[in-house]
């Protein structure tokens, strides 16, 4: 299993038990997630920004109007911070202080460039759809060369990683095991609600499996 070199840059230092290193665990967190953070600094102002993502091997690969900051800052090949968070549980402890979340995270660190190739850009713009939905790419009307023109693509290789993950019941104090104090997790899930057509679709056209069956 391939995994990033810890450096001072990615290294876990809060709890470094809960620190994972691996490729396979970092990208997973990753890839589940619809959307990241990329942070900035502009004018020697830090900056976040959400955005849609996408993973091709190691780099992630980003799209916007071509008049974004954001992809204009990665073009020009600065060093950037990307994150990205799952949430999956309330940790409720018999203490205040040790009230917690059960949660997988993920950041990443690495420069950018744009992505000019026809061919690399065309990798991008389905990576990025796929990401999204699988299966939407070879069902949809392909980009127009004004669309095309009209988009800008960076790719951000990865540099260093690291995941952090929290699983589990709270953890107290030995002497607070005694209080009469419900503790515990509210587990916490992401779901999809059935599909809502566009009112000016035309009858006769199917819901495709795909969006049917919309998990992540």
């Amino acid at each position: 299993m391939s995994e990033f070199e810890i450096t001072g840059r990615n290294k876990v230092k809060r709890m470094p038990e809960r620190g994972h290193y691996d490729h396979e665990t970092v990208y997973a967190i990753v890839d589940e997630a619809l959307i990241c953070h990329v942070g900035i600094v502009q004018d020697g102002e830090p900056v976040v920004i959400p955005t849609i993502h996408a993973r091709i091997g190691d780099s992630i690969v980003l799209h916007g109007a071509k008049a974004s900051r954001l992809l204009k800052y990665v073009g020009e090949g600065n060093q950037v911070c990307i994150t990205v968070t799952h949430l999956d549980g309330l940790v409720l402890a018999r203490s205040v202080f040790h009230h917690s979340m059960n949660y997988r995270s993920a950041v990443i660190f690495g420069r950018g460039y744009v992505i000019e190739d026809p061919d690399e850009r065309r990798e991008a713009m389905r990576a990025i759809t796929e990401h999204l939905i699988p299966g939407r790419w070879d069902d949809a009307r392909q980009p127009t060369p004004k669309e095309d023109k009209g988009t800008a693509f960076v790719k951000i290789n990865i540099e260093d990683a690291s995941a952090k993950i929290r699983v589990g019941p709270p953890g107290d104090e030995d002497e607070d095991y005694e209080l009469p104090v419900w503790a515990g997790v509210i587990p916490v899930r992401q779901t999809y609600l059935p599909p809502e057509p566009d009112p000016l679709l035309h009858e006769g056209i199917d819901l495709p499996d795909y969006v049917m069956g919309y998990s992540r």
